[in-house]
């Protein structure tokens, strides 16, 4: 069986009459509201970002906990918490994402959450830049039911690779993918799906069939190829590839770059999922990357209570009616991801 026909069939298995409905009322409240301009809001996230931590061993030059740039705090998500959350929200819970910022597997009970997830029958995804991807963690990664694993791999060569990924080793990548593929393996697992994410920058774009040809051979499922998000494009970047179907951003005739997404206001994001912070802030979406657009905390309140409350309907609002003044919405390249 085709392994994405595999995965897409997993993620089915996932249903439950209260996760459709929840899904019915919320895709229906999105066009109400796109087609009214009015915010209207009946369901609950069918998709959750949970951030594990914002930790990280990698300096890579357009991540907050690369650049160790945040303003917020950096910490550890408390088990117990996590615990309430997914508890509160697991009826109409589909999909959830183990990754905001930072390396998920920094957190030290981190396949232990996983499993918890898992075994309330919600689909499971994480991001790792697999340094830690050890004997054991691959095994418990494995045991733990994550259903999807995305490896970032930005390049097929150790000189390639560290110029976007400072300070990693390709090497402890390949040994981590290896170790997750045997693990599977040994298991007789069909999950994670495993993924290599390719990042395409200027200095990695020509490794691109290289690193295909690389996930054949080592037994990864999937190759997703990712236009890069950079912070200071107008007068060009260093990283702005050549291959400009892989670019979220175009030359114009002054010279000067522009984001080629038209920035229309809607956004599907808004209604069907949100991002949870390590410390329990709920913020709109992964572009909010310091948390600066907090509706609120659920430390203090109920999912529930922060979902349908006033800053998250005037957030609405506004990104019905402006959403150019947005900040975070204005580098946003909703629907320019490119998958192989």
């Amino acid at each position: 069986m085709n392994r994405n026909i595999r995965d897409g069939i997993n993620f089915t298995s996932k249903f439950s009459i209260n996760r459709l409905w929840n899904a019915v009322k919320v895709l229906s409240s999105f066009y109400i509201s796109k087609w009214t301009k009015n915010p209207i809001n009946w369901g609950y996230p069918v998709a959750l970002s949970f951030e594990p931590t914002t930790s990280c061993n990698l300096r890579c030059p357009e991540c907050p906990s690369g650049l160790r740039s945040f303003t917020r705090p950096t910490g550890m998500l408390e088990s117990d918490f996590f615990r309430k959350v997914i508890d509160e929200t697991s009826s109409h819970l589909w999909y959830l994402i183990f990754y905001f910022q930072g390396e998920p597997y920094l957190h030290p009970e981190f396949t232990e959450l996983v499993k918890y997830a898992s075994e309330k029958k919600i689909y499971t995804a994480t991001s790792t830049n697999a340094h830690y991807l050890t004997e054991s963690n691959a095994r418990k990664t494995v045991e733990s039911g994550l259903d999807r694993l995305i490896i970032s791999i930005d390049g097929s060569t150790q000189e390639v690779y560290q110029q976007y990924r400072i300070g990693g080793k390709l090497e402890k990548v390949l040994e981590g993918t290896k170790n997750i593929v045997k693990w599977k393996k040994e298991l007789k697992s069909k999950t994670p799906h495993i993924i290599f994410q390719f990042l395409v920058v200027k200095p990695n774009e020509h490794q691109m069939k290289e690193v295909v040809q690389l996930a054949n051979e080592l037994g990864v499922d999937e190759v997703a190829f990712k236009t890069a998000q950079v912070y200071e494009y107008e007068n060009g970047n260093d990283l702005i590839p050549d291959n400009e179907h892989y670019s979220r951003y175009r030359k114009k005739e002054d010279g000067t770059y522009e984001i080629k997404n038209q920035l229309l206001n809607q956004c599907w994001k808004m209604w069907h999922s949100c991002v949870i912070t390590w410390d329990g802030s709920v913020v709109p979406c992964c572009f909010d990357k310091d948390a600066s657009h907090p509706m609120g905390s659920l430390q203090e309140n109920t999912f529930k209570e922060v979902w349908d409350n006033d800053n998250y309907r005037k957030f609405r609002g506004k990104l019905l009616q402006s959403r150019n003044q947005i900040d975070i919405c204005k580098n946003c390249t909703e629907g320019t991801k490119v998958w192989s």
